[in-house]
């Protein structure tokens, strides 16, 4: 197809040029990819006070735009055209509301499209039967005349045609492309006003990246337009998958109550231990052979405690979770296989954690890792290491999702039981 030309009528021509021939359409245009005309109606009246308007038969308010100077300045406009496909809009209160599947018929179809600016009350319904292919609304307001519609149409075209955004991708994945709207976008600082960019964007996880953009649209659009949610027809089976965790996530436990971290005292074990019975349940469930033996005892958590290495996760008064952090070295964690550690200073191992079946779901979890990567900072750690079982998925997608990456295989002491673990690290 040829170089998309837009031609304007309108009567402010030189403020409409001010806007269409800068920034991205202005460096498009002088690349010869577009063409935006922007052609004063005033120039073709036939009287000399260059008048354009008059009084509506009928009487009523106002003055209409008549039809002599509007076909005159369109005759001119098609005298110029050979060979393109061209389709005349005017720009109306009364048109089909513009949207972006719209924008692109305009694009695929047509090269060159005439946009009439209206004025006053409207121009001269026989103008309109005679010369407009369609009538365009950018919404159900009205305007003093069509030329901010007219530069949306523009504009909204003009970005779509190949070579004056850099790359397709530009625009396929903004809002109301393929029926959704777009992510949240962050930009540098990682913190600013004590909001932090999500952790997922900063680890390099492509795919991850690619799947939380993707469930974020899908939920803005439940959110902020269920209108459109209620018109999209999903087809695929990641977007079907990603509206159902959606809807799972929504009819979890909201948390309401401050949730805070804490050394867990003697009086904390029988609820540790109600929820290590709780994770245990959970892995057997999902055939995870984790925890499945005596492991973890009341007697290991009592020396966790007493040794300060043991902490509980709050919920208001609540024990919602806990974990153990360690200083010392871990033994097994000197003979990882398939891969090695990259820190090389003092860690600190997080191990034996988990939180109430109630919490899971919520963003408890979350926090508690949080919570451990805190205490090890606080304890001067370079960084923090732990493992879980390979089939845990659950716990490996909570831990890449905090920032820690897979460094190889390690074996722990679970007599009777699948010792094989993957291990993790987070630098700090």
């Amino acid at each position: 197809m040829s170089t998309m030309r837009i031609d304007i009528m309108t009567l402010f021509p030189d403020t409409m040029n001010a806007v269409l021939h800068e920034s991205i359409l202005g460096r498009a245009a002088k690349k010869g990819i577009i063409e935006v005309n922007c052609v004063q109606i005033r120039d073709y009246t036939e009287n000399k006070q260059c008048q354009v308007d008059d009084y509506p038969y009928g009487g009523g308010w106002g003055c209409v735009m008549m039809a002599q100077p509007l076909k005159s300045c369109l005759d001119d406009i098609m005298s110029t055209v050979k060979d393109r496909k061209s389709r005349v809009i005017y720009m109306s209160p009364q048109g089909k509301p513009y949207d972006q599947q719209t924008a692109r018929r305009l694009r695929d179809e047509y090269d060159h499209l005439v946009l009439v600016c209206g004025h006053y009350e409207g121009i001269d319904e026989r103008f309109i039967e005679e010369c407009v292919d369609e009538e365009i609304s950018i919404g159900d307001y009205v305007l003093t005349g069509g030329e901010i519609a007219a530069m949306a149409v523009a504009d909204s075209v003009c970005r779509l045609v190949p070579g004056v955004l850099s790359d397709e991708e530009c625009f396929t994945g903004e809002s109301h492309w393929d029926g959704v709207l777009e992510y949240p976008q962050y930009t540098r600082p990682e913190v600013w006003e004590g909001r932090a960019v999500p952790e997922v964007l900063l680890q390099g996880n492509h795919a991850a990246v690619d799947e939380w953009r993707r469930k974020k649209s899908l939920e803005r659009t439940m959110d902020k337009r269920p209108d459109m949610f209620e018109r999209l027809e999903l087809t695929d089976k990641k977007d079907i998958k990603l509206v159902e965790q959606i809807k799972k996530e929504r009819s979890r436990m909201k948390l309401t109550q401050p949730i805070s971290c804490r050394p867990a005292t003697e009086s904390d074990i029988d609820g540790i231990m109600l929820i290590v019975r709780q994770a245990r349940n959970y892995l057997k469930k999902h055939r995870v052979d984790q925890w499945q033996g005596e492991y973890p005892t009341q007697d290991i958590f009592a020396a966790d405690i007493a040794n300060g290495e043991c902490y509980a996760v709050t919920y208001g008064e609540r024990l919602a979770g806990f974990f153990c952090l360690t200083e010392a070295p871990e033994s097994g964690y000197d003979k990882i296989t398939d891969g090695k550690w990259h820190g090389e200073g003092k860690y600190c191992t997080l191990h034996r954690m988990a939180i109430e079946a109630q919490f899971r779901g919520t963003s408890l979890s979350d926090m508690l890792i949080d919570f451990a990567d805190d205490m090890a900072r606080a304890k001067g750690a370079e960084c923090v290491r732990t493992d879980t079982h390979r089939k845990n998925k659950a716990m490996q997608k909570l831990l890449k999702r905090k920032g820690y990456v897979y460094r190889g295989n390690v074996l722990v002491d679970e007599a009777g039981h699948d010792p094989a673990r993957q291990a993790f690290e987070k630098k700090l």
